[in-house]
């Protein structure tokens, strides 16, 4: 989000699709095209004693690339004809198939031009039918990127993620990282409803002005009451008004990296640790263990040590804790090398 929000902008879904270069796409069928141009040629040259040019000059090279690429055209203006059986035979055993076949080439291709912006409507149309439970990152810079990456490494699909952002470039980075992706406004209610926040789990914003972030934090709450809402702000005084807007978790972006700043100053050993931590897929890492319902009583998984328990909203260090309550959540520490 290189320029921020400022323009109000309907988006537009782009689902993840099979990586293909349109440049390659339209060479390779350009090549095969010329190729059915240049074998015709060859069967004209080789038996051109069988056609007969109205000039009356025998048939060369040149006469042969002018006859097959107005025949299989099908502009055929009679100028240079096939006289000898053996001429007619070749015309109908192979280079009328080769008429056929270009033909089909550029009817296809055309075909596929036209449908493919409907084939991909109906994409949509069925994603947005079967969504649910997704994430959605509101901007995608350098912090919505990585708590993408995050997301994945921690076992998110990349097609349950979608991201939006009014750049156009960081919507094509999102895409080409298999994520659902939209251009657009995120402080736009329509722009939402595209990416279906009505039905998030969870929504990430990470813009990079504080005022559009309570703005699209106020919006998102209005759309859908339940949904976790993580924000990220840049000035103290305004991670209030995050708050207030309804984000259940307000990250305060310039104090954390101060921080880390300082532990890595006067504690560079223990900055590796918070590294790793930070890194989910490998290492020691921080997870937390929610009750599939309010009356389960949670589980420790082996190899891990209890850090925290978030009771009624409220971080208890486990001796103040005690043993676990129905609707506990853990905060463990985890080694996946273990």
């Amino acid at each position: 989000m290189a320029n921020g929000w400022h323009s109000t902008n309907l988006g537009e879904v782009q689902l993840p699709r099979a990586a293909s270069s349109p440049l390659r796409e339209v060479g390779r069928r350009v090549g095969f095209a010329v190729s059915l141009v240049v074998f015709v040629a060859l069967i004209v040259l080789i038996g051109r004693d069988g056609y007969v040019d109205d000039t009356g000059d025998q048939i060369g090279f040149l006469d042969s690339l002018y006859y097959a690429s107005v025949t299989v055209t099908t502009t055929g203006y009679g100028d240079i004809t096939a006289v000898s059986d053996g001429a007619r035979l070749a015309t109908i055993t192979l280079i009328t198939p080769a008429r056929i076949v270009f033909l089909i080439l550029v009817v296809g291709t055309t075909v596929e031009v036209l449908t493919d912006r409907s084939r991909q409507l109906l994409l949509i149309r069925r994603w947005r039918h079967r969504v649910r439970d997704h994430y959605v990152i509101l901007g995608f810079g350098s912090t919505g990127a990585s708590a993408a990456a995050d997301l994945v490494r921690r076992g998110v699909e990349p097609d349950r993620i979608v991201a939006v952002d009014i750049d156009a470039s960081a919507v094509a980075k999102a895409a080409n990282r298999g994520f659902v992706a939209i251009q657009g406004n995120a402080t736009n209610s329509a722009v939402l409803d595209q990416a279906a926040v009505q039905q998030a789990k969870a929504v990430i914003i990470a813009p990079n002005r504080d005022d559009t972030a309570v703005l699209a934090t106020l919006t998102v709450r209005e759309i859908n009451s339940t949904a976790h809402i993580v924000a990220g702000g840049r000035d103290q005084e305004n991670l209030h008004l995050l708050r207030q807007g309804g984000a259940d978790e307000v990250i305060d972006a310039t104090a954390a990296v101060g921080r880390m700043l300082g532990i890595a100053t006067k504690s560079p050993g223990a900055i590796g640790v918070l590294d790793e931590l930070l890194e989910a897929g490998s290492g020691l890492e921080l997870v937390e263990i929610e009750c599939a319902t309010p009356n389960d009583l949670p589980v420790m998984p082996n190899n891990a040590s209890l850090v925290s328990v978030v009771r009624n909203g409220r971080h208890l260090r486990p001796d103040v804790a005690g043993d676990p309550q129905p609707g506990d959540r853990l905060v463990v520490l985890n080694d996946r090398d273990a």
